[in-house]
């Protein structure tokens, strides 16, 4: 039985301390936040016990795994406190505040022999699972362009980063992940409109080194919760409804001109949707599934510490772009 804790019972927190409590293999033995009353709802929900401050349950408790969803501010070195123990941990997105930060965490826990795991969760979202695979198949042909819209209200529960190192992060994970390429250049607009520290809109170009183009458009100002992601190829274009986990094909349908002068010039026609069975399954469910798995078979966790410090790399130069209204070389 694997014993699991987690630093940071809010929204988030509070969905690893349900899963841990569900998994099978899995016991959530503890949990702990700096807000008391939180902790204490927490582990009275899910009988496990509670505390004020992390370090002492992790010396009492000595868990196996921990989940770390603190403010991304303190994720540093409440990470740190957690490998220095030997505890192998999972840090919810993104990995950390700044990238010299993220790689301390990725070293340490090296030179410890701990598994580190980074929350992008969206990687496990069973329409994206079968995207990837069948863009590996080859059933797009060779991709143009991946293009992610991520909109919604302000979340009152975000203070210290802004929407692009937020939510961002997650669509940047997403599209390296579906092109395995590396990112070259990357421009942005960003804009502040209502968040008073952050900016909390972003317009956002990549150019993948094997030639994708990926287009992002993020913001907190719309009244309604948007997540989509279309993948456009030779043979058609994707589309993946995050919040419903469909998946559609839209095949293209090859069309040739009447005018005899561009007979053999051809254009792309509307050809079948398909919308493609998928069997659903919570995100958080999976991911956290995977990280106990990882751990107990002592293989490498499938959203590592490079993952994320490639993805907040990736955030910090649209943040950089937007605020110097150039593109930027990675």
């Amino acid at each position: 039985m694997i014993k699991a804790a987690v630093i940071g019972v809010g929204s988030m927190g509070m969905n690893h301390a349900r899963i841990y409590d569900a998994l099978e293999g899995v016991a959530l033995v503890a949990v702990s936040d700096t807000d008391t009353k939180a902790a204490m709802a927490a582990a009275s929900r899910y009988r496990a016990r509670y505390y004020a401050d992390h370090a002492t349950m992790l010396d009492q408790e000595k868990p196996d795994v921990v989940s770390v969803a603190v403010p991304t501010g303190r994720h540093h070195q409440v990470a740190l406190d957690v490998i220095e123990r030997g505890l192998h941990l999972l840090v919810e997105k993104p990995i950390a505040d700044t990238v010299s930060n993220a790689r301390e965490i990725i070293e340490r826990a090296q030179a410890q022999g701990v598994q580190l795991m980074v929350g992008h969760v969206e990687r496990f979202n069973p329409a994206v699972r079968e995207l990837k695979r069948r863009l590996e198949d080859g059933q797009l042909g060779k991709i143009f362009q991946i293009h992610a819209r991520r909109l919604g209200p302000f979340p009152q529960r975000v203070r210290d980063v802004g929407v692009v190192i937020d939510l961002a992060t997650h669509d940047l994970d997403v599209m390296c992940h579906l092109t395995e390429a590396d990112v070259v250049r990357v421009y942005a607009e960003t804009e502040q409109e209502i968040h008073t520290l952050h900016e909390d809109s972003l317009s956002g170009l990549m150019r993948f080194q094997n030639g994708v183009v990926g287009v992002l458009d993020v913001n907190w100002l719309t009244p309604t919760k948007v997540r989509e992601l279309y993948v456009t190829g030779e043979k058609g274009m994707f589309m993946v409804n995050y919040l419903t986990q469909d998946l559609y094909l839209y095949e293209n349908e090859y069309v040739g001109s009447d005018w005899d002068t561009l007979g053999m010039l051809k254009g792309v026609g509307e050809g079948n949707m398909i919308k493609l069975r998928i069997g659903k399954r919570e995100p958080l469910h999976v991911e956290l599934e995977a990280f106990a798995h990882s751990v107990e078979e002592g293989r490498p966790p499938p959203v590592t510490g490079e993952d994320g410090i490639r993805a907040l790399t990736l955030a910090q130069a649209m943040v950089e772009s937007g605020r110097q209204h150039t593109a930027i070389e990675i």
